[in-house]
C-alpha cells in the first residue's frame, strides 16, 4: 500500500477532536450493544413517517407531490388521544413548511400529547445538489456532507416551526449509510428508528438490514445513541430459520411465499400497512415473548386518507386502519404494554 493511501487508511479510524467515531449502522450491531432498560418496562411508540404525497410507483421528483391528507391529521391525533396512543411525528421537509401541518402537529405536541421528530426525504430537502434517483433517494447514499447538510436544514427548521428540538430521526425509506450515526450524534438526536429489521433493500440500492436485531441496542460506544428498529418478527414453526430462507427468496422468488401461505413462516411488521390485526397480534407476542422491551409500530400519514397509498384506496380501507389500531392498543394494554413517548424511552434506556 503507499504511503499516502495508508496515511488516508489511518484518518479514516482516528476520531475527530478526540471523540470516539460511531460504527456504521447499516452493519448488525455486536451482542455486547444491546441496551438494557429499567426493570418490568414494556412500552410501544407510535411513529408516524409525516410526509408528502407522491406516486410509490413512479420516479422520484423535486416537486410532483401534494399535501391534501393533513386535513385527515386532526382526526387522528383525536383517535390517538382516545385510545391512549403518544404519536411521534417524522416530518419531513414538505410537512415542516407548510403551515396548516405545523399548526396540527404543534398543538399536539404543546399539549404533550405527541412528539415531533425528523425524517429525511432528500428528493424534496435542500440543498438540492444531488441527481434525482433511486440510489440518492437513500440519504446514507448521499456524500456525507450532503447528507449532514440536508439534515442540518430540516433539523433547524423543524426547531423553528414546532418550538422544540428534535429527539428522534428515522431515515425516508430507511436509508441510513455509514457516516449517518456520526452525523446524528454530533446533531444531539438520541434515538435512530431508520433499522427496519428483517428487511432487505440492496436491489432498490438501499441497506440490508436482514441480521439487525428487533431489540433496542447502542449505536455508539459511549451508548449516546439508541437505535431503536422498527418491530419486525418472524412466526411459525419455521421462524428460527427465517433468515435463510429469505435469502434462499433471492434466487428463487416463489420460495418463501408457500411458506407463509402453509403457515410456517410468516415475516410480521407492526404496521396496519398489510399487515391483519390477526397478524399483528401474532407479532406482539413474539417480540414480547423474545423480551423486547419497546415495540415501535409505523404507518405512514398519507394512507389516513384514501388515494395516497397502496394501503388505503378506500374510505373503507382507512377505517379499517383505525380498527386495527384500536385493536391493537386494547391487545397491548391486556399484555400490559403502555404507551411510550421519546423521553420516556430515553429515560428508561440503561447506559
Amino acid at each position: 500500500m503507499a504511503d499516502d493511501e495508508a496515511n488516508s487508511d489511518i484518518e479514516k479510524r482516528i476520531p475527530a477532536h478526540g471523540a470516539a467515531r460511531c460504527a456504521s449502522m447499516i452493519d448488525p450491531p455486536s451482542a455486547s450493544a444491546k441496551a438494557a432498560f429499567t426493570p418490568d418496562f414494556k412500552r410501544v411508540l407510535l411513529t408516524v413517517d409525516t410526509e408528502e404525497e407522491f406516486d410509490w410507483n413512479g420516479p422520484f421528483t423535486r416537486d410532483q407531490h401534494g399535501l391534501k391528507h393533513i386535513d385527515a391529521l386532526p382526526r387522528f391525533q383525536a383517535f390517538c388521544e382516545e385510545i391512549g396512543a403518544h404519536p411521534v411525528y417524522l416530518v419531513d421537509w414538505p410537512i415542516a413548511t407548510d403551515p396548516r401541518a405545523v399548526s396540527i402537529i404543534g398543538d399536539a405536541v404543546r399539549r404533550g400529547k405527541a412528539d415531533i421528530g425528523v425524517q429525511l426525504h432528500p428528493w424534496v430537502n435542500p440543498p438540492f445538489d444531488e441527481e434525482v434517483s433511486a440510489h440518492n433517494s437513500y440519504a446514507g447514499n448521499l456524500p456525507p456532507e450532503l447528507e449532514a447538510a440536508k439534515f442540518t436544514a430540516l433539523r433547524d427548521k423543524i426547531e423553528a416551526a414546532f418550538g422544540t428540538k428534535p429527539l428522534i430521526y428515522r431515515a425516508g425509506r430507511y436509508g441510513l449509510g455509514a457516516q449517518s450515526a456520526q452525523m446524528l450524534k454530533s446533531a444531539g438526536i438520541k434515538i435512530d428508528t431508520s433499522v427496519r429489521t428483517l428487511f432487505d433493500y440492496s436491489d432498490q440500492h438501499g441497506p440490508d438490514y436482514s441480521n439487525h436485531p428487533v431489540a433496542p441496542y447502542w449505536a455508539d460506544q459511549e451508548r449516546a445513541l439508541l437505535e431503536l428498529p422498527v418491530t419486525s418478527v418472524y412466526w411459525g414453526l419455521l421462524r428460527q430459520m427465517g433468515k435463510h430462507i429469505h435469502r434462499a427468496q433471492r434466487h428463487f422468488p416463489t420460495f418463501f411465499a408457500a411458506f407463509s401461505k402453509l403457515k410456517l413462516l410468516e415475516r410480521i411488521a407492526l404496521t396496519p400497512e398489510g399487515v391483519t390485526v390477526e397478524e399483528a397480534i401474532r407479532g406482539i407476542d413474539m417480540a414480547l415473548d423474545e423480551g423486547v422491551p419497546v415495540l415501535v409500530l409505523s404507518l405512514h400519514s398519507p394512507t389516513l386518507a384514501p388515494g395516497f397509498t397502496p394501503y388505503a384506496n378506500t374510505e373503507q380501507d382507512v377505517e379499517t386502519l383505525y380498527d386495527w389500531l384500536r385493536r391493537v392498543y386494547i391487545y397491548l394494554d391486556n399484555r400490559g404494554v403502555r404507551s411510550a413517548s421519546v423521553a420516556d424511552v430515553i429515560g428508561a434506556a440503561q447506559q
